[in-house]
């Protein structure tokens, strides 16, 4: 692989379309799609774990270490705090992490892609982050976002 996401936006986020983008946030999606289809979770999906094939052309998740069934229990709470579900942080999730909590990185990864910066980057402090993500505080959708 070429480059993660991440070191990609920082290079050339100015220089994306809104197509460009989208493109970028679909192909994410489709191999989430790939994930959940095998009943499956991902449980760490963020910027540096999504990678480019400049060979293929294609955007695709790596680092599936964490990844497991879907109906398999866990008490631990795994990935990177901006992009993980508030209902697994908090611990209302009980002892199943659901496909819902990557649906929630993927739309942090969304955000990501829209405005070039990881979600909460202005934060220091973790367990400030925690508190404010379990109470709601989401990213502000970026001036210029098309709407749907």
């Amino acid at each position: 692989m070429d480059t993660d996401l991440r070191k990609y936006l920082q290079q050339f986020q100015n220089q994306l379309s809104w197509k460009e983008k989208i493109k970028i946030a679909y192909e994410i999606v489709l191999a989430i799609d790939v994930i959940h289809i095998e009943n499956a979770i991902h449980r760490d999906l963020h910027s540096g774990n999504i990678l480019y094939s400049k060979l293929n052309q294609k955007w695709v998740i790596s680092d599936l270490g964490f990844c497991g069934p879907a109906d398999k229990s866990t008490e631990s709470i795994y990935g990177n705090l901006p992009y993980i579900a508030p209902e697994v942080i908090s611990g209302n999730s009980g002892k199943y992490v659901t496909k819902k909590s990557d649906i929630y990185s993927a739309a942090m990864l969304m955000w990501e892609i829209s405005s070039g910066q990881p979600p909460f980057n202005d934060f220091e402090n973790d367990y400030d982050l925690a508190l404010k993500i379990i109470n709601g505080m989401r990213p502000k959708v970026i001036a210029g976002t098309p709407a749907l």
